[in-house]
């Protein structure tokens, strides 16, 4: 048992049981600790990818708004079916970045034409051209996430966490000579080493929490339907005797939380392996056939892991390029990728738009929850840098120009949002992904193709 005295809290206090090791959030017996140390300031980076690009990134999107607003600066609008419209509560926190081109992901060579879909994620953040191969000789580039966890997650328990929506297990090649390795990760640790997405939100909490040192222990607690909780329930107990009322609260919100999440997976297993006819068939039992409930309990998981400073950067795939999955809740059942080749018609665009806002609502889920919840003297919100975008712009025809571009979060001061910054013609998305290392501390001179930082 971990012995909890009067003296003020280290950062990483943990509660512990058999098999059982849960990080505490913030609370104010850390402070002291806390405020001395610059360290424990340092920003939290997301980087979100979303495949397909936009509607607004079209011809007739963006005659219409649908991304880039007509004016630039602060005094823009969004019109009722911009994408981003969902987002506007949050305006003051994000800055649109539009017309910047993502040229890595295009074809270098004529062996190459056709095969976007399966080098475009390799591209988003490392910003680098893939080398079309299906062997073990792959090389890209170091992609932003890990450029920032190598130099400032490195004292956190987990430099980065990688999580992703879709399956990435066919393994072998992709498509036109590519390794299925370009399709299924966004996160390079080095140019020749991309990092495993996690899909399964069980997997996910049980790398948060030790849930159980081994198969067994984690498979028997399941059985039991027993929560982390309840493995370290003397330590809680230890703990709350120590606290002042502030922080039980914050403790009893934050473990109500744990809780809440961990039912959400248990009936989630019980439900997929109840028999009944999945939608999801080859998905694992933890992974929710829905996607909302997928995506919402992974941005809740990365919640918990900012709220614990477990991990400090995190990114996220929120879907897999080409895939044919067909999303109800949005109201259309057309399948992503099949609706993403619209083929100009204006009816078939808008169909697909239909489908990108029902996506983008989970992104605004998450906002909600990273401002709701307190972290010392500001919200998680205040104190992150998130990176939405796509690596593709008008998915009908591939292109990789004027790729759709969304910075959000304070940053800890470092990032002013509410404009709608449009780019010179020609210029790298690496150019305003360059600007962002080095708000956040870097002193980079360059980051893949980039020609200079861009003003956000």
């Amino acid at each position: 048992m971990h012995i909890v005295t009067r003296k003020k809290l280290d950062r990483r206090t943990f509660l512990r049981g058999a098999g059982a090791s849960v990080a505490l959030p913030f609370l104010d017996a850390m402070l002291p600790a806390f405020a001395a140390s610059d360290n424990e300031r340092r920003t939290r980076l997301i980087c979100i990818e979303e495949v397909h690009g936009l509607p607004g990134c079209t011809k007739w999107g963006s005659e219409n708004f649908l991304f880039a607003p007509s004016t630039i600066g602060r005094d823009y609008e969004l019109v009722p079916d911009n994408t981003l419209k969902v987002l506007e509560p949050w305006r003051e926190y994000f800055t649109i970045v539009s017309n910047t081109d993502v040229l890595m992901a295009e074809a270098a060579q004529p062996s190459e034409v056709g095969a976007d879909h399966f080098r475009s994620a390799a591209t988003f953040l490392t910003q680098s051209h893939p080398k079309q191969t299906q062997a073990s000789d792959l090389l890209c580039g170091t992609s932003l996430d890990q450029m920032h966890a190598q130099k400032f997650g490195q004292d956190s328990l987990l430099p980065s966490l990688q999580l992703g929506i879709e399956p990435t297990d066919k393994g072998g090649g992709c498509g036109y000579n590519y390794s299925c390795a370009y399709t299924d990760s966004i996160s390079w640790a080095s140019p020749t080493e991309p990092l495993p997405m996690i899909r399964n939100p069980r997997a996910a909490f049980d790398m948060l929490f030790g849930a159980g040192g081994t198969a067994t222990e984690r498979e028997m607690r399941r059985k039991m339907h027993a929560s982390i909780l309840d493995w370290v329930v003397a330590d809680i107990a230890t703990m709350k005797g120590e606290l002042g009322a502030a922080d039980l609260d914050r403790m009893d919100r934050y473990l109500e939380n744990v809780r809440e999440i961990e039912r959400r997976i248990q009936l989630v297993e019980q439900r997929n392996s109840s028999g009944e006819r999945r939608e999801l068939p080859g998905a694992p039992p933890g992974v929710p056939d829905s996607f909302s409930e997928h995506v919402r309990l992974m941005y809740d998981l990365q919640l918990l892991a900012f709220q614990t400073d477990m991990t400090r950067v995190i990114s996220f795939k929120t879907g897999r390029d080409a895939s044919n999955r067909s999303l109800p809740e949005s109201g259309s059942d057309k399948g992503f990728h099949p609706s993403s080749h619209h083929g100009d018609n204006t009816e078939a665009i808008q169909e697909f738009n239909k489908i990108c806002k029902y996506r983008m609502e989970q992104t605004a889920y998450f906002l909600e929850r990273l401002e709701k919840t307190v972290d010392g003297e500001s919200n998680l919100l205040d104190q992150s840098m998130i990176i939405w975008g796509s690596p593709m712009s008008d998915a009908n025809v591939h292109n990789h120009r004027r790729c759709p571009l969304v910075l959000l979060g304070g940053a800890n001061g470092a990032h002013r949002g509410g404009a709608h910054v449009k780019a010179a013609d020609g210029t790298p998305m690496a150019n305003a992904m360059l600007t962002v290392l080095n708000r956040l501390g870097h002193e980079r001179a360059s980051f893949g193709d980039s020609t200079g930082e861009l003003s956000i």
